[in-house]
């Protein structure tokens, strides 16, 4: 008996390959653009983790049962490349509820963090540093079993709570575990630059230099992360401090995201693009300039309306700049105890759409295509062959519900290259 040509088949689809495509129909005689790219009563094979075959059912090359080991009828659903969150800092220790109550109350996001250490930051570091790594591991696998059960196949996790050498190589280790035994892609981005540690508060340039000249050449020789972060800002790392970490990563051959402009024009936009960076996130206060320049670089926009929502902040970024000068929109949880306590990427490209004025279309390619860019990966956020096989595969008939339903349960199941996950396993 000849062997199967493809893993598995999933059939009766409608997929939603993010591929724009031109169309016509009985109703507009002229060819119109589908920019989700929908491929009705489709098919679509997998082989060796990645994409083999896809198209309408009727053009697949025999009988389905004969060119799969497993068949798998979705009913009409739609299947979407699974979703990519590529910002988030998912380990941490303990939670920050009385900064929540305090900002209720009237505090500030800036007040919080240059109180005492319990409160902002400071506070989930020394929450972090006291916590062993089996109970750091637990409650990081809960929130990301969580966002892969609302369509999330590959995560982005920084580290950034630990700020001394130990702490932060443990964090990094443990997303590298947290991707092995969950069976998602997890991507791990070192920010070890989040904020200077309390013990380094009258010796900042010191810090600076424990990071390029210890932690960075320890990770890089350790393959421990696949980025570094930087939080340039006025609560944590100016402009020189940040274009000197950035050119240490980058001489080391460490990819560079910046946390750029989200509280004041710091340059940070600017700054991001001539480090190269492949995204630069947050970006409320970005000037035009530093806007144009990003698009030149070729740097993604991760916008994070989580801790717009979250801090009730007014000044939103400016997207119309954004769009006009070509710059890729990413979306992310940015899921964090203290400014973003959000696991669904959903809810975020809800809140995208009624907060910023995204398009369902737009919020979607911000969560798939763009947000897999934002980490430098080329190989998925799209349903064509040769692509991982990462899809997420929904209970709608058309993608635009993924953006309107707010707290709805979905996603029907993730797949990430070409596996399917237990999405009830934690």
């Amino acid at each position: 008996m000849q062997s199967p040509t493809y893993d598995r088949i999933w059939l009766n689809a409608r997929l939603i390959t993010m591929i724009p495509r031109r169309t016509a129909d009985d109703v507009d005689p002229y060819r119109t653009l589908d920019a989700y790219g929908i491929i009705d009563d489709g098919a679509l094979a997998t082989c060796d983790g990645t994409i083999a075959w896809l198209g309408p059912r009727a053009a697949l090359p025999g009988d389905p049962e004969r060119l799969a080991g497993e068949v798998i009828d979705v009913d009409g659903r739609c299947i979407t490349p699974g979703l990519v969150d590529p910002h988030t800092h998912l380990i941490f220790g303990g939670e920050r509820l009385g900064d929540f109550e305090r900002r209720l109350a009237g505090e500030t996001y800036v007040s919080a963090a240059h109180r005492s250490s319990d409160s902002g930051i400071a506070h989930t570091v020394a929450m972090t540093r006291a916590a062993d790594d089996t109970t750091l591991f637990d409650a990081a696998a809960k929130r990301l079993a969580t966002l892969v059960r609302n369509g999330a196949t590959t995560v982005e996790i920084k580290s950034g709570y630990g700020l001394d050498v130990e702490t932060e190589l443990r964090l990094l280790a443990l997303a590298r575990r947290l991707g092995s035994e969950l069976g998602v892609s997890v991507r791990a981005t070192f920010l070890g630059a989040h904020v200077v540690p309390p013990e380094y508060a009258t010796r900042r340039d010191a810090y600076v230099t424990l990071l390029c000249d210890e932690m960075l050449p320890r990770i890089a020789r350790g393959h421990l992360a696949d980025a570094v972060d930087v939080f340039c800002e006025t609560i944590a790392f100016t402009a020189n401090e940040t274009e000197r970490i950035a050119a240490a990563a980058t001489a080391l051959g460490l990819p560079v995201k910046l946390h750029a402009d989200q509280l004041s024009d710091g340059g940070g936009a600017g700054l991001a693009a001539r480090a190269g960076a492949i995204s630069a996130d947050h970006l409320e206060f970005a000037n035009e300039a530093g806007i144009a320049a990003l698009a030149a670089a070729g740097t993604v926009a991760v916008i994070l309306p989580g801790a717009y929502y979250f801090l009730r902040e007014s000044r939103k970024p400016p997207l119309a700049a954004l769009r006009a000068h070509g710059v890729p929109l990413a979306l992310a949880s940015d899921c964090n105890p203290g400014t973003s306590p959000i696991l669904s990427l959903p809810a975020v490209m809800n809140l995208a759409c009624l907060l910023f004025g995204f398009t369902p279309h737009e919020a979607l390619l911000a969560c798939t295509r763009n947000a897999a860019r934002a980490l430098g990966l080329r190989d998925r956020g799209e349903l064509r062959t040769g692509m991982r096989c990462d899809l997420a595969i929904w209970d709608v008939s058309s993608p635009a519900e993924l953006s309107y339903w707010l707290g709805a349960d979905l996603c029907q199941e993730t797949v990430v290259g070409g596996r399917s996950l237990d999405l009830n396993r934690r």
